[in-house]
């Protein structure tokens, strides 16, 4: 059985992830940073592996259910996507002296564009100029490149002539746009109002629609041995009042231009339409003598345009069946996210909850690290190295240490020596024991060494701290510990990207931009 995921189909998708994020009973997505510690032979996601990978070259990661496990353990803060955060894109084609594909109706893998794309979306029938407008190609010019050096500046919502290219204005990216979803790769995509509107009017339709005018034909054989001169004839198909002017030049009808074979009027409805050159007349009345013009194998067609018309939908017409999340780490972002270590892995959280309820998390960016408040301190702990605490063995990794607060942040990550003890003469032996109670931590390097301290209780209020001041910021301890802000192992994490270490700064900020393709 033959059968096709549709483009429709991927619109459709990629509209309602975008509408997730601003229904009744929105979700809530997190984009996560994780991994302090390094890619090593000995950090493998499972015993089917041979290696870990490196900070040179990171291990792929896979679609299973042993992941998603790990990535809760090494993960370091997260922050909430708005609505405002997403968008639809599409790949981006900058304006060049180039041969550029042109729209068409019918492109397959046997009518493939002049580029030879078997897809009009994979097709660079489209094009975004230095000055952030964007214009569809209805005609190419028979697949010459573009004539003119500068690139078009009309924002006219009519089909117009740059050079001997035929276009048609799109939108223009907003600032926003500019600052949040564009890239070397992708370009935001988006409706414009006006052109909406204007195209609509010109339709000549009302709702229900269903079809359009007839914008360009097609010259597919110019013939022969017919008269010079210019010809009229109808559109045959669906929709109505559509007339294409024909030219005929040194016995052969000139392709689709400002000065060739164009259209003297668009009609309107057209879902399908077919030219009858064997009907042709001399005036656009089509009144009075036939001339035949179908000599030599003479062949023109319409190009069937989307529904409504080009640039009523640019989201559709252009392929937007992409989506854009852009998130910007600013600085420690209110201390959550760590300026004093890397990071290894980035990805997406739907639906977490607050750590220990099963309460949908909506807080604006929540720290996952665990945290010690400690007292007893001799030396300072070292970023990356291995924590131990005696009695409990219990093993993790430093994120940072605050000397100045007194507050170590670590992870437990599933691996020996990271967070489960390798030790095998003791009792926890290859388990993950968390740390516990008011004993020793040792750091491995460093030979630092503290004790959580038992009376650090709550916030950074003095008073709810035993007259501790000195509390970090936004932190809830207990005893001397503050556990992770969303409760591990909650919600469903839909995106993971392992990637080289990206470094952090007091004065830095990233800005973090994932394409999903639907």
């Amino acid at each position: 059985m033959a059968a096709i995921i549709t483009e429709k189909f991927r619109l459709h998708n990629a509209e309602q992830f975008k509408e997730s994020f601003t229904e009744a009973s929105a979700s809530n997505y997190y984009l996560f940073v994780g991994k302090s510690s390094p890619f090593t032979t000995t950090t493998k996601y499972s015993d089917t592996e041979s290696t870990g990978g490196t900070d040179a070259s990171p291990p792929n990661p896979h679609d299973r259910v042993i992941e998603e496990n790990y990535k809760w353990d090494s993960m370091l803060a997260a922050k909430k996507i708005t609505s405002t955060d997403v968008m639809p894109v599409i790949p981006r084609r900058n304006y060049s002296q180039v041969t550029f594909d042109m729209y068409e109706h019918d492109v397959t893998a046997t009518n493939p564009t002049t580029s030879g794309a078997s897809n009009i979306y994979d097709s660079t029938f489209y094009f975004v100029t230095d000055e952030y407008k964007v214009y569809k190609v209805l005609d190419n010019d028979g697949g010459a490149i573009i004539n003119d050096t500068n690139a078009p500046t009309s924002t006219s919502s009519a089909p117009f002539f740059h050079g001997r290219y035929y276009l048609q204005y799109m939108y223009t990216l907003q600032t926003i746009d500019t600052i949040k979803f564009l890239t070397t790769d992708f370009i935001a995509v988006r409706n414009d109002a006006t052109v909406t509107t204007d195209v609509t009017t010109a339709s000549g339709d009302s709702a229900p629609f269903h079809g359009a005018p007839i914008q360009v034909v097609r010259v597919t054989a110019v013939g022969a041995s017919l008269p010079n001169g210019d010809y009229y004839t109808k559109v045959n198909g669906d929709g109505t009042g559509a007339i294409v002017k024909i030219k005929v030049a040194n016995s052969g009808i000139v392709k689709f231009g400002e000065a060739g074979t164009l259209m003297h009027a668009g009609g309107s409805g057209y879902t399908f339409g077919t030219i009858d050159l064997t009907k042709c007349y001399n005036n656009a009345g089509l009144s009075g003598t036939v001339v035949n013009l179908s000599g030599g194998g003479a062949a023109v067609h319409p190009i069937i345009s989307p529904r409504i018309g080009h640039g009523h939908d640019p989201v559709s017409e252009l392929g937007g069946h992409y989506v854009m999340m852009n998130a910007r780490l600013e600085q420690t972002e209110s201390g959550d996210f760590t300026v004093a270590n890397d990071f290894r892995e980035v990805g997406i959280v739907v639906d977490p909850h607050n750590a220990g309820t099963t309460t949908v998390s909506s807080v604006a960016q929540v720290r996952m690290t665990y945290a010690l408040k400690l007292e007893n301190i001799t030396g300072d702990f070292e970023v990356d190295e291995k924590i131990t605490q005696s009695s409990t063995d219990a093993t993790g990794r430093v994120v940072e240490w605050d000397a100045t607060r007194s507050v170590l942040y670590y992870l437990q990550e599933q691996w020996e020596n990271y967070g489960i003890s390798s030790d095998n003469s003791n009792s926890a032996y290859q388990t993950k024991v968390l740390f516990n109670g008011a004993n020793q931590i040792t750091g491995a390097q460093s030979n630092a060494t503290a004790t959580p301290k038992a009376t650090a209780d709550g916030t950074d209020d003095a008073a709810a701290n035993n007259g501790d001041a000195t509390m970090a910021s936004g932190l809830s301890f207990t005893d001397g510990y503050a556990v992770p802000e969303l409760e591990h192992d909650s919600g469903n994490i839909i995106y993971v990207e392992n990637r080289r270490p990206i470094s952090r700064a007091s004065d830095q900020t990233e800005d973090i931009k994932i394409v999903i393709e639907f």
